[in-house]
């Protein structure tokens, strides 16, 4: 037991070193460069937008977690939220490779994504973007099923008591898991810091739980704390480095943060970036 426990805490010792020369090197290189909104604790923010290609120069992160935009027409600052359709989809695939190019072999992405969506015309959301990520390279591991109980999404019965047109709306959203290389996971710290509990439940892909208060957050589209705290812990090593390319209102990086990962967020619209800053600096002392 003793041998075991010297031997995990070398495996630890080194993971820490590893990715903290990797983090105080991303820190140096951005530093220079004045992309830097905030680097706090073992979270770096950066200003700058994920479709440049060479943003980062190399693989550096073991998990992906984001909620990219659904292109319903909200209100961003920086983005527009209504392309066509196609070109949405184009928009996807340049991000989407560009996470693939950034992520480390053995890399898990986890994509908060609607099923589908009927602004506009019915669209198979979740289904186009799930083969555009595996186009680029992304291999397909499995799809959880997020139930926020919002059942206001029920808009439209089409025709009543007929079957001339009826709508069928799911008030779901999906985060789609995939990876990058091997599904098996064997580089890292290889400590991990879920519960018994929590991996019986978490990996029972149906999750219910509410989603977050645009007004509570003062974001157009933010996700709440529970999905990024449940990917990192059920997808992630301790120490391993959690990249968020639509950072938002931060909250990706306060979820790694507070379980002793080190995170990095992309956020190209400047307001948002000042937002996510002071709810880092607020709430990466609260821990779950």
């Amino acid at each position: 037991m003793i041998a075991k426990a010297i031997q995990t805490k070398k495996q630890l010792s080194k993971t820490e070193e590893d990715n903290s020369k990797i983090f105080e090197m991303l820190v140096r290189n951005f530093k220079n460069n004045k992309k830097i909104i905030l680097s706090h604790k073992k979270s770096l923010l950066l200003n700058g937008d994920v479709l440049k290609e060479n943003f980062f120069d190399k693989e550096y992160f073991d998990l992906i977690i984001t909620s990219p935009p659904y292109n319903v027409d909200i209100k961003y600052n920086s983005h527009n939220d209504d392309l066509t359709y196609d070109e949405y989809l184009e928009f996807s695939e340049i991000w989407i490779r560009n996470c693939f190019k950034w992520a480390k072999n053995q890399g898990r992405f986890c994509l908060n994504i609607p099923l589908d969506k009927n602004k506009g015309g019915q669209k198979s959301v979740g289904a186009d973007l799930t083969t555009i990520a595996q186009k680029v390279g992304w291999k397909y591991h499995s799809t959880i099923i997020w139930n926020e109980g919002n059942i206001s999404k029920r808009t439209a019965w089409g025709s009543w008591l007929s079957a001339t047109a009826p709508y069928v709306i799911a008030p779901v959203e999906l985060i789609v898991v995939l990876y990058k290389g091997e599904w098996k996971k064997n580089n890292g710290s290889k400590i991990s810091d879920i519960t018994k509990k929590e991996f019986m439940e978490w990996t029972n892909g149906l999750w219910t739980f509410n989603g977050e208060s645009k007004k509570r957050i003062g974001h157009p589209a933010p996700f709440p704390l529970e999905l990024p705290y449940r990917c990192i812990k059920l997808f992630s090593f301790v120490d391993d480095i959690v990249f968020d390319p639509f950072a938002g209102s931060g909250t990706t990086l306060i979820a790694a943060n507070n379980t002793n990962r080190y995170s990095v967020g992309l956020e190209i619209d400047l307001k948002y970036c000042e937002l996510a800053k002071q709810r880092i600096l607020k709430e990466t002392e609260i821990l779950f």
